[in-house]
């Protein structure tokens, strides 16, 4: 068994010979993967050992949907023909959801049982906790974590794999890993594996409230977790506390083995608990409300980078002095980068790239034209600080130079490693006249504005652009705050401010306004709660509670009726409807 400073210290080897470890680890993935169907029609003709300059000559870049047949095939039970496997030589264990944010639909990602990519994943995970555990060393009395996790919507393929959310991976079986892990949470298993995502963070946080004394930390996969949580506590503490004062959970709790769990937390009513957290809350300040509830909390820890920037102000609000701790960058089919320090503010985290986690390349990305640069791509040694790329990743685990869908900005070297800051997810086509970033960027403004002018906080927002229209048509769909303001009373203050918004938006768009092949901008607010609703429908169709990010770029046309259906009042800068 490695200690913490054994698993850093190897984390740091890894970093000084970076090339190095991504050519090995390239070799590595094609001495076991070479002779997979996916790649014989490109390597059937190569010698080994194949270099990377032939592999990345031979191979092309690839999508999802270029593997979307084979894994279907998989999914269905067949793992191909003739003793040539379709993806991966290894044993198939299961599959993970993606976040299926954008499209509604999430894509299904196998899950091949590699040792050498359990070692590289072992090393990642290993040296995150490493990290928090030297800058917050363990308390043996404050030892529990309130982590806002859902092992839901567990479903199984036609041939029988379960189908999972990736971060719910680690808690299922009965290994003791896995069950030090269950340990310090907060919450039993039968809350995180429940099947009512409502239900699980309602419990979830009525465990956390009565283990109060005993929280060292607060954790989420992401920001947009956090934020639904604690938003939800606003509108729910009260019925909280009547649950503390009762000793059982509201009967809108149903699932019996969820029930049964949280009533043995409780153990039996806790009058004086639930007069402590009334006398807190019934202030209606939400400052600082995770020191005032949790007097021992040291730390939160969420990713707040790419779309998740938007809620690092909330967080850190609710936060008050507590410091807020940024996640690293693991995707769904491989460990991508760390985060070594993270004492750096969480909205700028920096993530060291892993070079024994996945063979990576880099697509260089112009952002004002706001699509990749060529074909061609660069290996660790070939990029340049401040450029930005997206990656592409050949993984241990079926996938071979994958775009990856991530824009990342170079911003140094750790060692040999590239140091990386996450930007935006990729645009899906060259077709698309506004980015993630610009969006984001436009409505930061069109926020502040809103604030002073209106008094309005905008919960959640989304673009989506008609491409079939002519001209092309740019939507833009926002909540916010209930109770903010009459939005029919300010059309014409929010007209102003939405043409502002207009001229916040990227060359591209600028461009082709002028060029007159964009309409008028369309803005329209909102229900409130849309945006959960809109999460409520996502889960229903798969995607993993956990790992849901709300879309920032719309592409689905379901999702636009959805929204257009909950439209309170649409200005458009050439006429309105109310």
């Amino acid at each position: 068994m490695m200690t913490d400073e054994d698993i850093l210290k190897k984390l740091e080897d890894s970093t000084k010979n970076a090339t190095r470890h991504q050519l090995e680890t390239l070799q590595s993935i094609l001495e076991r993967q070479s002779g997979v169907r996916y790649l014989q029609p490109y390597l059937s003709g190569c010698c080994a050992p194949i270099d990377a300059a032939t592999y990345k000559r031979t191979v092309p870049l690839s999508c999802y949907d270029d593997y979307a047949d084979h894994i279907n095939q998989l999914a269905g039970g067949d793992h191909g023909q003739n003793d040539q496997p379709l993806l991966a030589v290894d044993p198939l264990v299961c599959f993970f959801y993606s976040s299926g944010t954008s499209s509604m639909k999430p894509k299904l990602i196998p899950y091949f049982d590699s040792a050498l990519s359990k070692a590289a994943s072992q090393i990642a995970i290993q040296g995150s906790v490493a990290i928090l555990r030297r800058l917050f060393p363990p308390k043996h009395d404050v030892n529990k974590i309130l982590f806002f996790i859902y092992s839901d919507n567990k479903t199984t393929t036609k041939a029988g794999f379960k189908v999972m959310a990736a971060s719910a991976f680690p808690l299922q079986g009965s290994s003791n890993e896995n069950l030090s892990q269950l340990i310090r949470h907060s919450s039993p298993r039968e809350v995180i594996v429940g099947s009512n995502f409502q239900h699980q963070m309602y419990c979830h946080l009525l465990c956390g409230l009565r283990n109060y004394e005993f929280i060292d930390g607060i954790f989420s996969p992401y920001a947009i977790g956090l934020i639904g949580a604690f938003s939800f506590f606003e509108s729910k503490w009260e019925q909280l506390c009547d649950d503390l004062e009762n000793g059982y959970p509201c009967l809108d709790i149903t699932e019996v083995a969820m029930r049964d769990s949280v009533i043995e937390v409780l153990g039996g009513p806790q009058p004086d608990l639930s007069k402590r957290i009334r006398s807190i809350c019934g202030e209606s300040n939400w400052s600082g409300i995770f020191s005032k509830l949790w007097p021992n909390v040291r730390y939160i820890k969420c990713v707040t980078t790419g779309s998740m920037s938007q809620y690092c102000s909330k967080i850190k609000y609710y936060a008050g002095e507590v410091p807020v701790l940024g996640g690293d960058y693991f995707a769904s089919e491989c460990y991508v980068g760390i985060n070594l320090d993270i004492a750096q503010p969480p909205q700028t985290t920096r993530f060291v790239m892993l070079p024994t986690a996945a063979y990576f390349e880099f697509l260089p990305f112009d952002m004002e034209k706001n699509e990749a640069v060529g074909e061609e791509t660069v290996d660790f040694s070939g990029v340049e600080i401040g450029k930005m790329y997206e990656v592409v990743v050949t993984t241990y685990r079926g996938f071979y130079r994958y775009r990856l869908g991530d824009i990342v900005k170079v911003v140094d070297f750790y060692n040999s490693s590239p140091q990386v800051e996450f930007v935006m997810r990729a645009p899906k086509s060259s077709f698309e006249i506004i980015s993630e970033r610009d969006l984001m960027s436009a409505m930061e403004s069109f926020q502040m504005m809103l604030r002073n002018v209106m008094a309005v906080e905008i919960v959640e927002f989304a673009g989506y652009t008609n491409l079939e229209s002519s001209p092309k048509k740019l939507m833009i769909f926002v909540e916010i705050r209930e109770g903010c303001t009459k939005l029919r009373d300010s059309v014409a203050i929010l007209r102003r401010c939405c043409s502002s918004l207009e001229d916040a938006f990227g060359s591209i768009y600028k461009v082709q306004r002028d060029r007159g092949e964009i309409s008028p901008l369309s803005v329209s607010i909102v229900k409130p709660g849309t945006f959960d609703r809109l999460l409520q429908v996502a889960i229903e169709k798969g995607a993993p509670a956990s790992q849901y990010k709300p879309p920032k770029i719309v592409r689905n046309r379901e999702i636009v009726e959805f929204m257009e259906g909950c439209s309170l009042v649409t200005v458009r800068l050439d006429s309105l409807d109310g």
